[in-house]
């Protein structure tokens, strides 16, 4: 895996700073520490940052094609280069390496933006053509690996593999867009193509964006989407042979590696299958790794365990305390915007792990989105049932009543805990969902945030960015509608960050097979029926994956990775979360409540309600504030906007 980063000037003849290139560069050290490139040219320079998987000897960036006129800077792993490189060569082509990086060299030349549907695997790239004077940028199809970039108030144009490599340019500016401030409220990370950042966006996953000095900016083009397409078979015994089949061959094709390779072994269906699937593909055991908790409440080790003695892997296991909180600035730089997935750390603690015996980890990110995995996609469509009983008249009046009155009781049983459930059958499906999805409720974020921030908002509401995904979607089918809009939004803003940033903070590759655009393809036409089937979700998966594994792994209670936040903000960190909240950083950018930060504090302190979801919110925003400095609070947050405390 690698780190890419590069600047583009509109006019060739200005000097690039190679000073300034390499200062971006070494802000990815962690993602590629083996080797260094960069090349500089008029008026553009390209940086990479390597770490070396295939082709040890000779796979060094940038890369260039035969004259020298193009060059690429690569980010990923191209699992089908053997056979392209035999195209293009056949073709005419002519190559000097055993590369992955060199099959994109000449497929530019070959195809130019097309290039991308020839690819099968996970990438980040940037293709410098000096004879087009064009810059051309692609992100993979599902958004495994990042890409970020800015236009420069002169024209430069910035990119990177992270935000950091953008922040070192001088005239980079670190003022906050208050739509991502409430995006990051609503879903707990800041969906794409928005970052924190005013100035910055991510390239969106299956975009790419070409940049042609001295013409208008184009936008990004989407090159691919999820199909949906219903796919046919002869009988449900046919469609799970057919599944192992594709999940094998997506498992096997990312098994090639020059170093080191394994895999996270969580003892959960997915991670079960991938490993499955390598054991029967592999000659030599599979070294996988697993973290076991010291909390029976959260420990899932002893399932690992049971997977790995049955598939006779090479396992290891390291517990971690429960109080593992010390993680909690180290990850703040580490995703350079907010981020509060707590996950996230038990996930750094994984890869720590992986890394002391492999260079490259099989995950099974992806199960969840791909096969209806996730619990709320029952309850959305048991209220879409109930949606589709009561005319909308009716319903929204009546439910909304309901929902207004009825109290909130956390501490009851999950069957009297009914007001969540009236507020979503008020609403529409795409609402109902976002309600159902987002960290802190309309609600709580308005009276969470004052009217300064209202003001600056002006009107926006997170919403918008499911509606915009569900206004383009290939469905309208109420199952697959839903798992679409993760794809677009949790998968890669939430889920694939968390596992990149946490992976290459140790220079480990993580592969995601269950992620394969073509398996992905293929489940996303399989009956949502046969996925979510009689309230269990996954059904076909854990059909098919019976003769694999045992019943108790593929229909055990789902855990996930958890950290116990609200008993550390009562114990451990009740001072650090009072002095993050209730202090300067948040009281100056003149956005918050306080009165109702001070309540949310007091109440979770006293045991009345579990605030610990907002807390953490608010303690790692103001983590982020106090690093990146009072520029973030542009200029119209003067002496006045501090001072509306709400």
């Amino acid at each position: 895996m690698c780190g890419i980063a590069g600047i583009l000037h509109p006019d060739a003849r200005k000097p690039l700073d190679s000073e300034l290139l390499r200062r971006m560069n070494e802000t990815l050290h962690h993602r590629g520490p083996d080797e260094t490139g960069l090349y500089v040219a008029e008026g553009v320079g390209l940086a990479h940052k390597r770490l070396s998987i295939i082709d040890l000897s000779s796979g060094q960036q940038p890369l260039f094609n035969e004259t020298g006129q193009v060059a690429v800077v690569f980010n990923g792993e191209i699992y089908n280069f053997a056979e392209l490189t035999a195209e293009l060569q056949a073709r005419g082509h002519r190559f000097r390496t055993r590369s992955d990086t060199e099959v994109i060299v000449h497929a530019w030349e070959e195809w130019g933006e097309r290039c991308v549907d020839r690819f099968r695997g996970m990438f980040a790239f940037a293709a410098w053509d000096a004879a087009a004077q064009t810059l051309f940028l692609a992100r993979d199809r599902l958004g495994i690996k990042p890409l970020y970039y800015a236009d420069l108030p002169d024209g430069t144009f910035l990119f990177g593999s992270e935000l950091k490599a953008l922040c070192v340019h001088p005239a980079f500016s670190r003022t906050l867009d208050p739509r991502a401030v409430e995006d990051y409220f609503a879903y707990g990370y800041v969906p794409e193509p928005r970052t924190i950042f005013d100035q910055a966006r991510k390239l969106s996953p299956g975009h790419t964006l070409t940049v042609r000095r001295g013409m208008r900016r184009r936008a990004p083009v989407r090159y691919w989407d999820i199909p949906f397409s219903p796919i046919s078979h002869a009988s449900e015994d046919d469609l799970k042979a057919e599944l192992i089949a594709r999940l094998r061959e997506a498992v096997e094709i990312r098994m090639v590696a020059e170093v080191p390779l394994g895999a996270f072994l969580s003892g959960g269906v997915d991670s079960s299958a991938v490993v499955a699937m390598m054991a029967g593909s592999s000659e030599t055991p599979v070294e996988t790794c697993s973290i076991a908790f010291n909390d029976p409440a959260f420990d899932e080790s002893g399932y690992a365990r049971d997977v790995a003695r049955r598939l006779g892997t090479r396992h290891h296991v390291e517990a971690v305390d429960n109080d593992d909180y010390g993680l909690i600035d180290e990850l703040g730089r580490l995703y350079d915007e907010p981020f509060a997935d707590s996950s996230a750390i038990p996930t750094y603690r994984v890869c720590e792990l992986a890394r002391r015996n492999v260079t490259v980890a099989l995950s099974g990110d992806g199960g969840d989105e791909n096969f209806a995995g996730y619990r709320r996609y029952r309850w959305h469509l048991y209220e879409e049932r109930l949606r589709a009983f009561v005319p909308s008249s009716l319903r929204r009046p009546l439910f909304g009543l309901l929902g207004a009155v009825y109290p909130k009781a956390d501490w009851a049983p999950k069957y009297l805990r009914a007001k969540a459930t009236f507020q979503g059958l008020a609403r529409d499906p795409v609402d109902a969902y976002f309600h159902s999805v987002a960290t802190l409720h309309d609600g709580l974020r308005a009276r969470l945030f004052n009217e300064a921030f209202r003001r600056e908002r002006q009107g926006y509401s997170a919403v918008e960015v499911l509606r915009a995904h569900a206004r383009g979607a290939p469905t309208d089918e109420a199952l697959s509608l839903v798992q679409y809009l993760d794809f677009k939004t949790y998968l890669p803003g939430d889920i694939l960050t968390k596992v990149d940033r946490a992976s290459m903070a140790h220079a480990l590759e993580v592969r995601v097979p269950l992620l394969d655009h073509r398996f992905v393809e293929w489940v996303s036409g399989i009956n949502p029926g046969l996925k979510l089937e009689g309230g269990e979700g996954k059904a076909i998966f854990k059909k098919a994956l019976a003769p694999h594994l045992p019943r108790e792994i593929l229909y055990r209670p789902k855990k996930g990775f958890a950290v116990p936040l609200a008993s550390w903000f009562r114990g451990p960190l009740k001072h650090t979360v009072e002095q993050a909240v209730l202090g300067s950083v948040l009281a100056e950018a003149g956005w918050f409540n306080r009165t109702f930060l001070r309540s949310l504090v007091d109440q979770h302190n006293a045991g009345l309600r579990d605030w610990s979801t907002a807390l953490w919110q608010l303690l790692v925003f103001e983590s982020f504030l106090r690093r990146n400095g009072a520029d973030t609070l542009g200029r119209e947050h003067g002496p006045a906007a501090r001072a509306s405390v709400g």
